[in-house]
């Protein structure tokens, strides 16, 4: 007895048979159960992008996200066919599943601009010429003790005292030479200082050398040099949740020297805090290792470092800090859990050890049974060739035990 399969249905979903006689509706073709599945595979250093830009990785038209399958070593991808209409189309892989973050506010009105600085020739112009200006006064007006005119070869001049004019006169001058003297700073290279007045910002002063500003300003100077920081092992845990000792080198420089001294309380406590917080988003997206598979983990230090630079970056920004590089120097588990996950990994080793070996000796007894058998050098049976391929996969697999 013999069954057969209608391949045709009517429009209501039954399939029952026309009567004879009488023309039926006509055959409506069955739509296939399965489809077929393209894949594209991603790259592991773009699934740490967080940028929605024309080179951020986008979907096909049509096309939505397959995740990895837990322990295995799949990588994500891409399926094509019936997916179009699924949410998330079109979306940049990074941003699946949350929203982007905005960056840290800032007073849009505070950025750097020069603040008021002269040469320092010029305070000590000043300085001297009113301080000459005092000393001929002085004289004039006879006041000099006459040894102290003899010994500078200054003639007498009788004293009758000082008027309330000259002393108002000798004080603007005294005021001068204060002021002039007093304003004078030496600039270093790789340093500049932020300028305040009564708690508002006057400017930013960047020369070297000697320079004079206004001693009523408040000066705090900022190192803007190229400086960089390794941090102190700091804890962590992967996507798999085990603990983790992370050692990051972050290169970095003061940009806006107004954003960095008057937007945030402690520019390097912010920027310190900030590695941190960004360590632990990009850290707990990735496995520290893939035991059987080659699945991407936290080992491709470049893609760990992109994501780290990228992401501290943006957040450092605000605050006039621009970070450079930001590399993970050294990726270790946690001691309480470095015992067992060393004896984890020389377990995966020795297995992927022993099933290369098997593979390489099933292939080896294939290729010589098949070569005896196709040249007719020999005529097996079943059980026969079931006892030489034991035979054979017992010697050589005895072979490369004790060749390794």
């Amino acid at each position: 007895m013999s069954t057969t399969t209608s391949e045709t249905s009517e429009p209501d979903g039954s399939n029952a048979p026309s009567a004879p006689g009488r023309p039926g509706p006509e055959p409506v073709p069955r739509a296939p159960v399965i489809r077929n599945e393209s894949t594209v595979e991603i790259p592991v250093h773009l699934l740490f992008r967080d940028d929605t830009g024309p080179t951020a990785l986008t979907l096909p038209p049509g096309a939505s996200v397959i995740s990895r399958r837990k322990g295995t070593g799949e990588q994500p991808r891409v399926a094509a066919g019936g997916a179009a209409a699924r949410p998330g189309a079109g979306v940049p892989v990074s941003a699946r599943g949350r929203s982007p973050r905005p960056a840290a506010p800032c007073d849009p009105g505070l950025a750097e601009r020069p603040g008021p600085a002269l040469p320092g020739w010029c305070g000590v112009a000043a300085g001297a010429g009113a301080l000459a200006a005092g000393a001929a006064l002085v004289w004039w007006t006879g006041a000099v003790p006459p040894p102290a005119a003899v010994l500078l070869g200054l003639p007498l001049r009788p004293y009758d005292g000082i008027a309330l004019g000259t002393w108002a006169v000798l004080a603007a001058l005294v005021t001068v030479v204060l002021f002039a003297f007093g304003g004078l700073a030496r600039g270093r290279v790789g340093h500049a200082w932020v300028l305040s007045l009564f708690g508002d910002y006057r400017g930013t002063v960047r020369r070297s050398g000697l320079v004079w500003v206004s001693p009523l300003l408040l000066r705090r100077r900022v190192d803007v040099r190229l400086r960089h920081w390794r941090s102190e092992p700091m804890e962590a845990v992967d996507a798999n949740g085990v603990a983790l000792r992370v050692v990051v080198l972050v290169v970095w420089r003061i940009k806006d020297t107004a954003r960095a001294v008057l937007a945030v309380e402690d520019h390097v406590r912010y920027l310190r805090e900030q590695v941190e917080a960004a360590m632990a988003r990009v850290l707990s997206q990735l496995p520290a290792d893939a035991f059987h598979d080659s699945a991407p983990t936290l080992r491709d230090a470049e893609a760990v470092g992109g994501a780290l630079t990228g992401m501290l970056a943006a957040e450092a920004a605000p605050v006039g800090i621009d970070v450079f590089s930001v590399q993970p120097t050294r990726i270790e588990y946690a001691p309480e859990v470095a015992a067992a996950m060393r004896r984890r990994r020389v377990a995966a080793l020795d297995a992927q050890h022993r099933d290369s070996v098997l593979s390489s000796v099933v292939d080896a007894v294939d290729d010589t049974v098949t070569r005896l058998t196709s040249r007719g050098l020999v005529e097996l049976d079943d059980y026969e060739r079931k006892a030489l391929v034991k035979d054979l996969t017992v010697a050589f697999y005895t072979g490369r035990g004790e060749g390794l």
